[in-house]
């Protein structure tokens, strides 16, 4: 994942120190014993270059652990790990110990994580930097005997993925380490936090993997960064999480068939970026996301939930692109970690719940015509809750209305598609949303329109926010347009015809 900076330490250093050491006179000063984690644990990750309390922030939005990123050395060739690779910032009780001992002291953990995209983009990731696996291997024993832990990270992607003798030095380190800490009778885990398509490793993961099983280094958790695909798509990021990590499982199945299918699953980690990646708008992460992707994470029993981080779970920014310090959506501050806090420990979801379900679920009509659904809303927990009912993805030419746009959990509404002899001929993907105070749940319609103005544009729709390059194609306003170079942010049919997009027509 990125290190980037932040833009609100600053304003936030001085409320966040004084809210730790009011954190710290509850701590105790002695060691902690170390405790393995829950056999499931929600744990996102800390951006540690803030100069932000990561027990005040902890405290704060009700995650009990934290994943601290990142671990890596100060320049290329050194065998010395730093936070942030800041020389200023070893691993030392001066660097985060206290912070830590306060978690834990409040029934918490963190999981210290080497590597991040800046560290394997620029030769600091330690394995990649030291060529000497002891060395290695005691830089990771260092941080689990200072802070008292007991799972560490492995961040590796980018050009440290493919790095096959970094991949080796590293793996032969965490065997040596996991010898020590059996020998030690020292509880130990150690997961790979690993980039992803939507169906799972590519190649280079997956050799990661096998490479580790020929060195005889157990792997407890493969953690999947299920964002940033950058295919130019539109995304499903809850449904896209599904597809990853299924085919995270699969690959595991054949790494280590003797494992059953319970404990594949338990294998797998999740994280994810909260509100929108780095990619764009076409991958956002929702609020109805998360809550999907928690009660799949729950059914499948997996070990580890997370989000790319603490400090971006607020809403400051909504609509702006990715940042470190907001989610570029509209949230309350926490709302994500208030939805995924459960998970830790095997607790289960909130008491009230409900669903939302149509009835029709797809319909057929021509150009000019309406379509209509009923929305069924039930009680699946608890007691019945008021819910607000909202529908989006309704393309041009089709009017979506809901009549009553609020129920009590049990009501119904009708949902109402109003198309012109002007709409696009072609298949669309309507979703209807639900919130109550305990979460919010999606259901989705097909609507199909024939004898409309012109077909369906294939393409992918053009994004804003989209970085394209000469020969990429999109769909924009019932066209299909073509990049000569470079461009970001120039809107289709305003540049003129010596401008960056062509105009290849109708779709």
């Amino acid at each position: 994942m990125r290190r980037m900076r932040s833009f609100r330490a600053a304003l936030t250093a001085a409320a966040t120190t004084a809210a730790a050491v009011g954190l710290a006179l509850t701590g105790t000063n002695t060691a902690q014993a170390a405790t393995p984690l829950p056999d499931r644990v929600f744990a996102p990750y800390f951006e540690a270059w803030t100069g932000e309390s990561p027990a005040a922030l902890s405290a704060q939005s009700g995650a009990k652990h934290l994943t601290m990123a990142f671990l890596q050395t100060a320049t290329k060739g050194s065998c010395t790990p730093y936070w942030n690779g800041d020389s200023s910032m070893p691993i030392s009780q001066a660097t985060f110990g206290q912070d830590i001992k306060t978690i834990q002291a409040a029934g918490g953990d963190v999981i210290p994580s080497f590597g991040g995209y800046t560290a394997d983009t620029t030769g600091t990731e330690i394995a990649d930097s030291c060529t000497d696996v002891a060395q290695i291997a005691e830089a990771y024993k260092k941080v689990i005997t200072t802070y008292d832990v007991t799972r560490l990270d492995m961040d590796i992607e980018i050009d440290a993925l493919d790095n096959t003798a970094g991949i080796d030095r590293r793996n032969k380190a965490i065997k040596q380490v996991q010898e020590w800490a059996a020998a030690s009778g020292r509880p130990l885990q150690i997961s790979y936090t690993l980039p992803t398509t939507t169906s799972g490793l590519a190649s280079n993961g997956v050799a990661l993997l096998r490479n580790a099983v020929s060195n005889g280094t157990k792997v407890d958790v493969v953690n999947l960064m299920t964002f940033d695909y950058y295919d130019n798509q539109q995304h499903d990021m809850a449904r896209d999480t599904q597809t990853a990590a299924q085919g995270l499982r699969n690959t595991l199945g054949q790494l280590y068939p003797s494992k059953t299918d319970k404990q594949l699953w338990a294998m797998v980690g999740i994280t994810e970026m909260i509100g929108v990646d780095d990619f764009g708008p076409a991958e956002t992460f929702t609020l109805a996301n998360a809550r999907t992707v928690y009660d799949w994470a729950v059914a499948k029993g997996i070990n580890t939930l997370s989000f790319w981080a603490l400090q971006r779970d607020n809403g400051s920014c909504a609509g702006s692109a990715a940042r470190d310090d907001c989610s570029g959506i509209q949230q309350q501050t926490w709302d994500f970690s208030r939805i995924f806090s459960p998970f830790t420990g095997g607790s289960t979801t909130p008491a009230n719940d409900f669903s939302v379900a149509l009835t029709p679920a797809s319909g057929s009509v021509t150009a000019g015509s309406s379509a209509t659904a009923t929305v069924k809303t039930a009680v699946t927990a608890g007691t019945a809750e008021n819910v607000q009912l909202t529908v989006s993805g309704a393309p041009a030419g089709v009017t979506a209305s809901l009549s009553p746009a609020s129920v009590t959990a049990g009501g119904s509404s009708t949902l109402t598609l109003a198309t012109t002899a002007q709409t696009v001929s072609g298949t669309y993907t309507v979703t209807v949303t639900g919130t109550s105070p305990s979460g919010s749940h999606s259901t989705s319609y097909t609507l199909t329109v024939t004898g409309g103005n012109g077909n369906q544009c294939t393409t992918p729709p053009w994004s804003s926010g989209t970085v394209y390059t000469g020969g990429q194609t999109v769909s924009h306003k019932g066209h299909n347009w073509k990049a000569k170079w470079w461009t970001t942010a120039e809107e289709p049919g305003t540049t003129g015809q010596w401008g960056v997009w062509q105009d290849l027509g109708a779709c």
